[in-house]
């Protein structure tokens, strides 16, 4: 049944791509798992393919030439979702930062109104485990930054552990995002909102990766910070209806 895909980019993830598909496809209700591998030097690739033979129908590779990164990623991962007729989109990391089970609970949300669902580490207090104050700091304040700027509700606005009804990605033509690293996160959210998608956070619990290394920088987060206000600039100047279905 297509009616669930998880999409996680990978990138030398070999310590954790075994255990994190294996939990993904045990989880009840189907869900099925779309790998966006950008040509790890560390062999992902083999693993992913080596399970696709175990899990027939249930886990998908797309393999591309190198790190091309997170927004391309996740824009070629939703177009083959789109495409091949899922409902429910979601995008996770590959390293356990996000929990399994918590897919759960972003489908509850989207199956129960929500257009959007987040995986949400600040909508009940600071919900992080193993990151560095200052790295706690940097992502919060980014966060409320975001908002200031935007006017946007949404508390975690840098999250990459979402959920996406079909029709949101089919609404905002991904091909106008701008964005390719974290601040990508910033933007789908803020677009799907300017289009009155109903946007929700649910609470998670963020855990530092324990295995391979982080992606993470300071000149990702400075990234979304200062592009915020050109994305805000933009909005200006685009028309954001919707149309009415037949």
């Amino acid at each position: 049944m297509k009616d669930k895909i998880v999409i996680i980019p990978t990138y030398n993830e070999k310590e954790n791509i075994e255990a994190i598909l294996r939990k993904v496809i045990s989880l009840e209700g189907g869900f099925n798992v779309l790998v966006v591998e950008d040509n790890s030097p560390d062999g992902t690739a083999d693993i992913v393919k080596r399970l696709m033979q175990e899990f027939p129908g249930r886990i998908f590779i797309k393999e591309r030439k190198g790190k091309l990164g997170l927004g391309t990623a996740y824009i070629e991962g939703f177009k083959w979702s789109i495409a091949e007729g899922y409902e429910y989109i979601f995008e996770m990391d590959a390293d356990f930062s996000h929990n399994p089970d918590d897919l759960l609970n972003l489908y509850n949300a989207c199956a129960n109104g929500a257009d959007v669902a987040i995986g949400s580490r600040y909508i009940s207090g600071i919900n992080v485990v193993n990151w560095p104050i200052g790295r706690v700091l940097m992502s919060y304040y980014a966060s409320a930054y975001v908002r200031l700027v935007t006017r946007m509700k949404v508390r975690d606005t840098t999250a990459g552990f979402v959920c996406y009804r079909r029709e949101v990605l089919e609404t905002i033509e991904l091909d106008k995002i701008k964005f390719k690293g974290y601040a990508f996160q910033i933007e789908m959210k803020f677009t799907a909102w300017k289009f009155g998608f109903n946007v929700v956070e649910v609470p998670i619990i963020f855990t530092d990766r324990k295995e391979g290394q982080s992606k993470m920088s300071g000149g990702i987060f400075s990234e979304a910070v200062f592009g915020v206000i050109r994305m805000k600039w933009r909005s200006l100047f685009r028309s954001y209806k919707r149309e009415k279905k037949g």
